[in-house]
């Protein structure tokens, strides 16, 4: 049995002890990036370099890096209330978060469920989805539906419904009783598109289908990303989020966003819901609720799914379900100090207001080599590249590899280069990140 001493303190720093999520690890390990802190919209990486960051993380740092606010509040939290246990008891901080997120959303959706990632709100909304139908009598309705292309985080109820291939093939026959409708990304009709596609409403349609194969009868909920994110930027075209709606309500099919990437500003309105003007049933969220500082996530339910759960026995549990982390006191404080930040410096606003020009840079990028679709919505853009072949992924890895060379960290999925700034980002900032992509194209093989 080893012990700790002087060999394991020398061990710290051995690179072959992390096992690290979707990564080439032996790869990485050979060169590692490493960034060692970070401020409002840069990295500095161990060499002591300035990286731009081009995608707020992994999507998540909305509010910028390192924000006073956020950092005073969690210090203060930490030395006041470390943890208090989440199952029959409480802490006033989650409950203040609870209040202010809700007071958020459109609509009646007024219940917020905390979770500590956006995998674990996907997996939460879909056994609210599956005890619903259940407490309203509707017992039957147990099959999930999500889409082909999508992501709905890591949580075997998650790969289940979404539809990347990788994500799933090593993993077995995951949940019983899923199927996907098809996605909406069609270069041959929307290359190009800026904002929403006017191509692909019908595509919605595709619902219908499952339901003439599986009856209504049997289908708890579909879930869906508004925009979706990690498959690089695909666009809801004009008319789809509204048609899809239309069906479940027909049929009595619960709808779920998975908005863990659109919420918090990310298209410049608060929610997907908001910009799309399209309400679901519930909201998936995490990433920017605390702008990436302490993990935490939410499942926002309307009213009617939260009151069919309190028709229960007095003095009964209403749902089994829940984490030791929901509503971490660390997590919430950073939640309330992160939302008060996004509207004291007016970020919402600030997205929908840097729209225009991010979209005219990302665009500008049309004709460069091997660029074969340009696609943006409020501060989200993607660049797809034509794959080298039989080397798919190489070309976007090496254009990731050349910006951060250059002092810019984008991210790429498959041969798509993803671009989601913190919403603080400046102008001259978007001119950097753009400049950089298109000298970097410019001498892609």
């Amino acid at each position: 049995m080893a012990t700790i001493g002087a060999s394991a303190h020398s061990a710290t720093n051995n690179l072959e002890s992390f096992w690290m999520p979707f990564t080439a690890n032996r790869q990485f390990k050979q060169q590692p990036r490493m960034f060692v802190s970070a401020k409002d919209m840069h990295y500095t990486t161990a060499e002591g370099k300035q990286v731009l960051d081009g995608t707020a993380g992994l999507w998540c740092c909305n509010a910028g890096h390192a924000r006073p606010r956020v950092v005073e509040a969690v210090q203060r939290q930490v030395e006041e209330l470390d943890y208090a246990p989440a199952f029959q008891m409480g802490h006033p901080k989650a409950f203040e978060l609870a209040s202010r997120l809700t007071a958020l959303m459109p609509g009646d959706l007024d219940y917020a469920f905390f979770t500590n990632s956006g995998s674990e709100s996907v997996d939460t909304a879909l056994k609210i989805a599956l005890a619903y139908q259940r407490a309203i009598g509707q017992g039957t309705r147990t099959r999930l539906i999500g889409r082909e292309r999508g992501y709905h985080g890591v949580g075997f109820g998650g790969i289940s419904v979404g539809g990347i291939v990788k994500n799933r093939m090593h993993f077995g026959t995951l949940l019983a009783g899923t199927d996907h409708i098809s996605h909406t990304h069609d270069l041959e009709h929307n290359a190009y598109s800026r904002g929403q596609p006017a191509w692909g409403a019908h595509l919605a349609d595709d619902l219908e289908k499952l339901v003439a194969l599986h009856d209504a009868s049997t289908i708890a909920a579909v879930i869906v990303e508004p925009v979706a994110g990690s498959t690089g930027v695909l666009i809801p075209p004009q008319g789809y989020l509204e048609r899809l709606r239309k069906i479940c309500d027909r049929h009595g099919i619960l709808l779920i966003f998975d908005e863990v990437i659109t919420g918090f500003g990310r298209l410049g309105a608060p929610f997907a819901t908001d910009y799309f003007g399209v309400m679901p049933d519930m909201i998936t969220c995490a990433k920017g609720l605390t702008s990436g500082v302490v993990p935490m996530g939410a499942v926002i339910c309307r009213k009617g799914i939260y009151d069919a759960f309190m028709d229960a026995p007095e003095n009964t549990i209403e749902l089994f379900h829940g984490y030791t982390y929901s509503g971490h006191p660390l997590a919430a404080a950073a939640g309330v100090a992160t939302l008060d930040t996004y509207q004291e410096e007016g970020l919402f606003e600030r997205a929908a207001e840097l729209s225009p020009y991010w979209e005219e840079a990302l665009h500008a990028l049309k004709g460069h080599p091997h660029v074969i679709d340009l696609r943006n919505l409020g501060l989200i853009g993607a660049i797809e590249l034509e794959p080298i072949a039989n080397k798919p992924t190489a070309r976007a890895f090496d254009a990731f590899l050349r910006c951060y060379e250059e002092g810019v960290l984008i991210r790429t999925t498959g041969d798509i280069i993803a671009l989601s700034p913190p919403l603080i980002v400046e102008k001259a900032q978007i001119d950097r990140i753009f400049d950089t992509l298109s000298k970097v194209l410019k001498q892609a093989h």
